[in-house]
């Protein structure tokens, strides 16, 4: 089967693969964020926002047709060997664009920017905030643990 490509809507099954994704840079919608659980409503939405619907539950990727890509695996990192053996690139970006919490966009942090008690100093560290929830991000422990996955691909 050939690589999936983007945009994404990832089902209820597949959470953890959706913030990988992200990380490497692709729009991956996840359902349950949507509240998007029956098989219609997922359906629809991938086709009124032209997304490839990535599940675990074979009827629904039929039903998708070639919108779906059914993923076989149980554990994301089987996953994510899933969809590098198809052909889907999953090198981690450079510059992070996604928010791995809400898949919204990233912009960097002005280093004179206020930012949360919880983040660090953009003066010190390049920081990024998500235009829609907020949160912020910086390539900390997690972001070289999502490298180590990746690169053992």
């Amino acid at each position: 089967m050939s690589a999936p490509t983007p945009p994404f809507l990832v089902d209820v099954m597949c959470g953890t693969l959706a913030t990988y994704l992200r990380f490497c840079g692709y729009d991956a919608a996840y359902a349950l964020d949507r509240g998007l659980e029956a098989d219609d409503a997922l359906l629809a939405a991938a086709r009124a926002e032209d997304r490839r619907l990535l599940t675990r539950d074979a009827d629904l990727a039929a039903d998708a047709g070639d919108r779906g890509f059914l993923l076989t695996a149980r554990e994301p990192t089987a996953q994510l060997e899933e969809l590098a053996t198809a052909g889907l690139d999953l090198t981690l970006a450079d510059q992070p664009s996604r928010c791995g919490v809400c898949n919204g966009e990233l912009v960097r942090v002005p280093a004179d920017a206020d930012v949360p008690e919880y983040s660090r100093d953009p003066a010190e560290t390049t920081v990024w905030r998500c235009r829609a929830c907020g949160q912020h991000f910086w390539k900390g422990s997690h972001w070289q643990r999502v490298q180590e996955t990746l690169s053992g691909l």
